[in-house]
């Protein structure tokens, strides 16, 4: 006859085995994907933009909100201020996203004069907003993927043609991509150094003032 207690003794070191490889196996699998990949920018100003554990670095931008993104890219000063100043934030695409073609802040110190600026930021704000959609594309577009289409409707309605240049892309033969593919909530930001649309250029070598 067997020994109910030695079974007992037997049986319980067992089940505490198990239970031990149930809950490795558990928390293993509940553990995130380790082969997530930071955003990666492109372009010849990125070295001189916030890079790793630095404030504003693409990684933290990638989990921002696509106005509060703008605001963390040093060189984005007066775009970031013309988008709030002009309402043109609400323009923006929720369901699709958005792409921005940003200019920087020499990009508009070389095209406006300080007077034209300051008229379009205080008088002509339906002007500013209008310059603003010719930046804005519906959908969040890589760059390698606006350079492959070739082409790329904006949210004014005009038409801009992308083409590959040695290390980056050019856009309607006047503008290049200078720090590609930050990634914000729902938003990609291409930095660009030369302003688009229609406006003329009003600024010249007299005029040295930095957004």
């Amino acid at each position: 006859m067997s020994n109910p207690s030695r079974a007992l003794r037997l049986l319980v070191p067992a089940l505490l085995l198990a239970t031990a490889a149930c809950t490795a196996t558990s928390t293993t699998d509940a553990r995130p994907p380790s082969n997530t990949s930071a955003p990666q920018v492109t372009g010849p100003l990125c070295a001189a933009l916030p890079t790793g554990t630095d404030p504003g670095n693409p990684t933290f931008l990638a989990g921002q909100p696509v106005d509060q993104a703008l605001r963390w890219i040093p060189t984005l000063t007066t775009f970031e201020a013309a988008l709030r100043t002009s309402g043109a934030l609400t323009d923006l695409p929720t369901g699709t996203g958005v792409t921005i073609l940003a200019p920087s802040d020499d990009a508009f110190a070389a095209k406006f004069s300080e007077d034209n600026w300051d008229d379009l930021m205080t008088r002509h704000t339906d002007q500013l907003r209008t310059l603003l959609k010719a930046h804005l594309i519906a959908g969040t577009h890589p760059i390698e993927e606006l350079v492959t289409a070739g082409t790329a409707t904006t949210l004014d309605g005009a038409t801009v043609t992308l083409t590959r240049t040695a290390t980056t892309a050019r856009l309607d033969d006047r503008a290049d991509a200078v720090c590609a593919d930050y990634q914000a909530t729902n938003a990609r930001i291409h930095i660009i150094n030369a302003v688009l649309g229609p406006l003329p250029t009003t600024a010249d070598d007299t005029d040295q003032r930095a957004h």
